[in-house]
């Protein structure tokens, strides 16, 4: 698929640095169904467009403290970003920035007593296993600084231990937020709950691999960079109890669209826990969700091709180009939109290649 028709222009001081306080105070773009036009609205305003019986459904990973600084012996300084962990020992995958490529067995000397040792090449990833003098957990949490993504162009400070965390995070292992929760505060939660929206939760753990450029193999294999996942059966019931009841069930976010949208790969959706590499472009039909609340995303993304094949590309952009005039302010810590489904709910899943990895 070709780029183009995903690319627009975005002036850089439209890129938020810093997070809106309260956080339901950022704008709300409202996409309207069919000829319906685009409303400049509050995120609190939010409760305007949900009803009763309504199923909100959450991602609720929490970010890790996953970007390390440290050297190696040799005295070379060295950047790592954490991808995942792979077991309850220490060893993960990460992202090495560093000027030579380190040595199989050699240490990395990072904050606070933190070490990494270096066990080998994990395809794009390096395999190390962390250790220090405490408990590797409790030190990576201590030591470790918040992965801002990159165009965040300042440095992470303490404010962003909790800013870049959605308030009902409460599952350890994401390195990037699922940015559309960010607007969720304690009071507008109690106010949806009191108009009778109900709330279900999924757990993604975004990788690293969302803030890089979508690769030509990428495209032309239909697969993502593998993320985990779990759709609970907490989860599933309540999603077929919203739609038995007649309510619409809203992912809040890509990151629970395509956990929501994988889980039910099989024409049905069921329980899942494990990977998924899920790529929703044009042509997906999508089997669970109805409504989608998420942030304004990076040109040319996979994110951007979610949102396009789930509200329609041509409604899509023109959003996006009046959200540009309108100096709404984007990515990650910038402003959301609400969008319907441009399609009525089909039953069949038509996705090539991608979907779950077991």
């Amino acid at each position: 698929m070709p780029f183009d028709p995903f690319d627009y222009d975005l002036p850089p001081e439209l890129i938020a640095q810093t997070p809106i306080s309260p956080r339901s105070a950022s704008r709300l773009m409202v996409v309207g169904q069919g000829d319906e036009g685009l409303e400049d609205r509050r995120f609190a305003d939010l409760t305007d467009y949900v009803r009763p019986g309504d199923l909100l459904v959450f991602n609720d990973t929490r970010v890790v403290p996953a970007r390390f600084y440290g050297q190696r012996a040799t005295g070379g300084r060295v950047e790592m970003l954490l991808e995942r962990f792979l077991d309850g020992d220490g060893r993960a995958h990460v992202a090495l920035r560093a000027s030579k490529s380190p040595r199989i067995g050699e240490v990395l000397i990072l904050e606070g007593g933190l070490r990494a040792t270096v066990l080998g090449r994990a395809g794009e990833f390096t395999e190390v296993l962390f250790s220090g003098s405490e408990d590797v957990m409790g030190l990576i949490d201590r030591v470790g600084h918040v992965p801002l993504p990159p165009y965040i162009t300042r440095p992470d400070n303490e404010d962003d231990r909790t800013r870049y965390q959605t308030v009902y995070a409460r599952a350890p292992g994401a390195v990037a937020a699922p940015t559309a929760g960010l607007h969720f505060d304690e009071d507008l939660l109690a106010r949806l709950t009191r108009q009778g929206v109900e709330s279900a939760f999924v757990t993604l753990h975004v990788g690293a691999g969302t803030f890089r450029p979508v690769r030509p193999e990428a495209l032309a294999q239909g697969r993502l960079h593998p993320e985990r996942v779990l759709v609970s059966e907490d989860c599933v019931a309540a999603i077929a109890a919203a739609q038995a009841r007649g309510g619409r069930v809203v992912a809040v976010g890509t990151t629970t669209a395509r956990a929501l949208e994988a889980a039910a790969a099989s024409g049905t959706l069921q329980p899942y826990a494990g990977d998924t590499d899920l790529f929703i472009q044009g042509g997906f039909r999508f089997q669970v969700i109805e409504g989608l609340i998420t942030n304004f995303h990076l040109p040319r993304s996979t994110l951007l091709m979610l949102v396009c094949a789930f509200a329609g590309h041509e409604r899509v952009m023109n959003a996006y180009r009046r959200a540009v005039a309108a100096r709404y302010r984007f990515f990650s810590y910038g402003d959301a939109m609400l969008l319907w489904r441009a399609m009525p709910l089909e039953g069949a899943h038509a996705q090539g290649p991608g979907g779950l990895v077991t």
